[in-house]
């Protein structure tokens, strides 16, 4: 993720920002080029963008209940956005409460659809692939007492919980299943990387080479998961895993180091967006070191990444902790687990 700015006024903006609080102008997300952009009325529905004035514009129809910024093409006005048309069910927005939660699983997915038009990924809907498009059902619990909602992906349908999007839920969540870190970000990111297996590893030729980094994943997965919950994770898990999950079966330890590498890249565009660097001024050496002054999405190897990334995460943690609150990254990137990250750039470079 990056900064952006108004056009009219060069105020800093946000991602998720639908007005430029210093010039007024409503403001709409054009992801055919990646920009948040001012925005003109043009009559109707219809709105001149200040970053493309040759184009006219429409909001995507979920931006009437304040969950998407982003633009349509002025012809298919009412229609949805190239991430909202990913929707496939969402919870009935007629029930009061479910529309703040439905808002924050949208803020986490748009962000998620950013980072995957940026790394040019593959991206059907179910329209467009029946079999294989990615797709988002947003499910709330059932109200008699029937089974609760599990987040889970199916053939590129992929389940979100919406009592997640409530804090304290997904707090107890977090400590019930023992993990350090657990977000609607996090959450999406894992999910589609079970997608993307299917799609780059076992429809792209890569399945031997993945299993030789990942493990067989040909192990049965119900009596794996089952293992893992009653068992936990192997005391060295740090050793090769860059979380507890990981450990469970060779999907999940792809998954996981999949929702990794997106949380690198997108952390290290802001950071790059900011312009910051990493010097501590007590450290004897430059192990610590870091300028962040490159697009993550453009460089050719895992290395250039990690380089940065542990020191950036080094200086976040510390500063997290002056705040009394959990480091930001509570995890360890270990050679092999660094491995594997080469694996998925690789299998993202390689698109």
């Amino acid at each position: 993720m990056r900064l952006f700015r108004c056009q009219a006024c060069d105020q800093v903006l946000y991602f998720e920002n639908i007005r430029c609080e210093k010039s007024g102008h409503r403001l709409g997300f054009l992801p055919e080029i990646g920009l948040l952009s001012a925005l003109e009325p043009a009559g109707g529905e219809t709105w001149q963008p200040l970053v493309r004035p040759d184009r006219q514009q429409a909001f995507c129809a979920n931006a009437a209940w304040q969950a998407c910024n982003w633009v349509v093409p002025a012809e298919e006005a009412g229609g949805y956005c190239l991430a909202c048309r990913h929707n496939r069910t969402i919870p009935d927005l007629a029930v009061p409460a479910n529309l703040a939660p439905w808002q924050r699983w949208q803020d986490a997915i748009h962000r998620l659809i950013y980072t995957l038009r940026r790394l040019g990924l593959p991206l059907q809907t179910r329209l467009e692939d029946p079999a294989h498009g990615l797709a988002f059902d947003v499910l709330a619990d059932p109200d008699d007492g029937g089974p609760k909602v599990m987040t889970g992906h199916e053939n590129g349908v992929i389940t979100f919980a919406l009592a997640e999007a409530d804090d304290a839920e997904r707090e107890r969540r977090r400590t019930a299943m023992h993990e350090p870190f657990r977000t609607l970000l996090g959450h999406v990111r894992h999910e589609t990387g079970h997608h993307f297996w299917d799609l780059l590893v076992r429809d792209g030729g890569r399945l031997e080479e993945c299993r030789a980094i990942f493990g067989d994943d040909s192990q049965d997965y119900g009596a794996a998961l089952q293992r893992h919950y009653e068992q936990g994770p192997p005391a060295d898990w740090q050793a090769a895993y860059v979380s507890t999950y990981a450990t469970a079966h060779p999907w999940e330890d792809f998954a996981e180091t999949w929702a990794h590498y997106l949380h690198i890249v997108d952390t290290l565009e802001m950071a790059a967006s900011f312009g910051l660097k990493v010097a501590p001024r007590v450290a004897r050496t430059d192990d610590l070191d870091a300028e962040i002054d490159f697009d993550p999405y453009r460089v050719e190897g895992i290395g250039t990444l990690v380089e940065a990334w542990l020191p950036l995460t080094f200086a976040v943690n510390s500063l997290n902790r002056c705040m009394g609150s959990p480091d930001l990254y509570p995890f360890v990137l270990s050679p092999p687990a660094i491995r594997k990250l080469g694996f998925v750039h690789g299998l993202v470079r390689g698109r």
